[in-house]
């Protein structure tokens, strides 16, 4: 097999890997209320299938990153892998709740290491701007397209099967991602040799995160300013003002400041947190208006997400990389999250009669089009300034100022639905238009944050110059995607 055929291969074994993750972030909400009976989870603790798995996953990030530049990417992967693999099994066949929530924390566990390097090693395997380009547009479409792929898949598996199969899709798949893994990509001594981890900074920033993701998805039930919220949160930025000051003074910091410093590092990082706040949010209120609204069942729900998938997986694989080749990364990024504000401006007028064709259907349309269209350079324009030896700690802050981003943009609007629902009932209106106000004044928040992470990439962002590829470099597979 020649190198070429192998790079593209591997390319999808890491992106099929890091799909599986993606997948596990929104796979489980359309089957909540099907797990809530099986197991008898109270509805304050069924919040934890999906909490437990997100304070993990988001608290570790950064150490996998780092982990994986100092003892090898492809053995941090290898591991993350075998263990959201062998967690999925427990949480199928859980035989109580909490079983199933400490099988949920092991897997994400398993999928921070995973999500935490499979960037960096695909960076590595692809050093020419064109076959770059071409692999971050695949690679985007499954960070971007994953959400709605997750809402689809599981409402499909959910509608036709039972709640179980949701984690047990992952098995083959786990398996797999580990034969081709150990097939296609050498392995990668890391820097283990020049450097200790620092044990006391990552206990501070994982601690620090976990209580940042629990402060914040706790937010709405809590009250936002209750002595709990606000010392959950008072206590994750003091651990961070710790962390920032030992890893200004440590000889080996696990995480170098001055990778803070770079432009497009810090810019990438502003516009994923806005981002990722309007994405989780749009694919988490659009199902809840079709649900709750609409009277979508879960199967409805997740075939409703099937042409904003097919779009932006044409436009990922396809379209955005010749428009980085061909324009640079700052038109594409700007052009296609203006493309999600309007998308999600669209949504903002949905009726409480809303037909799919007319009222939902375009706004899928716009979303598929611009998500397919800007991951891409974002994750370019983030990683391009970093050296291949911090790869993976790069790899993991991009994928925490993602998730972060997700988590609190998904709280707030969440938040300000419930705040504006109350006030209509409040005010009078009938429980479904007061339901669907909230949702309209939320999706217009969203919008807001779209374009804020739109002018906010278009203006500040300094990319380096892409570069067309030569004609014996195009890849061997470019339609295999």
């Amino acid at each position: 097999m020649n190198d070429r055929r192998t790079r593209w291969l591997a390319l999808y074994a890491l992106c099929l890997g890091d799909l599986m993750i993606v997948l596990d972030t929104n796979i489980v909400n359309v089957a909540l209320p099907s797990i809530q009976t099986d197991l008898g989870f109270s509805p304050e603790a069924l919040a934890w299938v999906v909490n437990a798995y997100m304070l993990t996953f988001g608290g570790f990030l950064l150490l996998s990153g780092r982990l994986g530049d100092l003892y090898g990417n492809r053995r941090v992967l290898l591991g993350g892998v075998a263990s959201f693999t062998a967690a999925s099994v427990a949480c199928a066949f859980a035989p109580s709740a909490t079983f199933l929530v400490v099988g949920r924390a092991v897997q994400g566990l398993g999928g921070a290491a995973v999500s935490a390097v499979a960037l960096a090693l695909i960076m590595g395997l692809f050093t020419d701007p064109g076959e770059r380009a071409k692999a971050m547009g695949v690679f985007g479409f499954v960070m971007s397209g994953g959400g709605a792929v997750g809402v689809l898949l599981g409402g499909v598996l959910t509608g036709l099967l039972t709640w179980h199969w949701i984690f047990l899709v992952n098995v083959p798949i786990g398996f797999a991602v580990w034969l081709l893994v150990t097939r296609l990509i050498p392995a990668d001594a890391g820097q283990a040799d020049g450097s200790r981890l620092d044990v006391t900074g990552a206990a501070l920033v994982t601690v620090a995160l976990m209580l940042a993701v629990y402060g914040v998805v706790g937010g709405n039930e809590a009250g936002w300013t209750s002595t709990r919220t606000l010392g959950i949160l008072a206590g994750a930025v003091a651990l961070l003002v710790a962390f920032v000051v030992r890893e200004a003074r440590v000889e080996h910091p696990l995480v170098p400041l001055r990778l803070f410093t770079l432009r497009n590092v810090a810019v990438s990082q502003v516009v994923g947190v806005l981002w990722a706040g309007a994405m989780f949010a749009c694919f988490f209120l659009t199902a809840l208006y079709m649900q709750g609204v609409l009277g979508y069942d879960a199967l409805e729900v997740g075939l409703a997400y099937l042409p904003s998938c097919l779009v932006m997986a044409v436009m990922s694989v396809s379209v955005s990389d010749r428009l980085v080749m061909r324009f640079g990364i700052r038109p594409p990024l700007t052009v296609g999250l203006a493309l999600v504000a309007a998308s999600l401006a669209l949504f903002a007028g949905v009726p409480v009669d809303g037909r799919y064709a007319l009222h939902v259907l375009p706004g899928m349309v716009l979303l598929g089009l611009g998500a397919g269209i800007a991951f891409n350079p974002v994750l370019l324009a983030a990683m391009g300034d970093v050296e291949p030896h911090e790869a993976g700690l790069a790899s993991g802050v991009v994928n925490t100022s993602f998730m972060m981003g997700g988590a609190l943009g998904l709280a707030v609007l969440v938040s300000i639905s419930s705040w504006r629902t109350s006030d209509l009932a409040a005010g009078g209106s009938a429980p479904l238009e007061a339901l669907n106000g909230g949702y309209q004044l939320a999706f217009a928040t969203g919008a807001v944050m779209a374009a804020a992470a739109a002018v906010v990439g278009g203006t500040l962002l300094r990319p380096k110059p892409m570069q067309a590829p030569e004609p014996d470099l195009e890849p061997a597979l470019p339609a295999a995607a």
